[in-house]
């Protein structure tokens, strides 16, 4: 009965052991795998009136919270049928500390 008992409990406790080195094998087949993550930087937009216009840059004021901002931006192609003193929306993004614009449109104003 001391012999059956001590299979037993030695079956019991070796079974458990060799099913967890199996396992880690597989674990370390799947950590050797890289990921690689790619930061996407926010697009950011201002609205406002064009004071100064031409192919590689355009100039625009705008008024955030009462005062007066003034921000300057680099084209990357000219913009088409804007002039001085209308309002436009510019998408752009920050890059090497200037800002790009994107996408520059014209507002259109509707009376209700």
């Amino acid at each position: 009965m001391e012999k059956t008992l001590c299979i037993l409990i030695g079956f019991f406790l070796i079974v458990p052991t060799l099913s967890l080195a199996a396992d880690k094998s597989v674990h370390q087949d799947k950590s050797g795998q890289t990921k690689t993550f790619f930061v996407k930087t926010a697009t950011m937009h201002a609205m406002g009136k064009v004071i100064k216009i031409s192919d590689e840059s355009i100039k625009i004021e705008r008024i955030v919270k009462g005062d007066l901002e003034i921000m300057e931006f680099t084209l990357d192609e000219p913009a088409e049928n804007i002039c001085v003193n209308d309002f436009i929306k510019i998408d752009y993004r920050g890059k090497k500390g200037k800002l790009v614009a994107l996408k520059v449109t014209k507002i259109k104003f509707t009376k209700p």
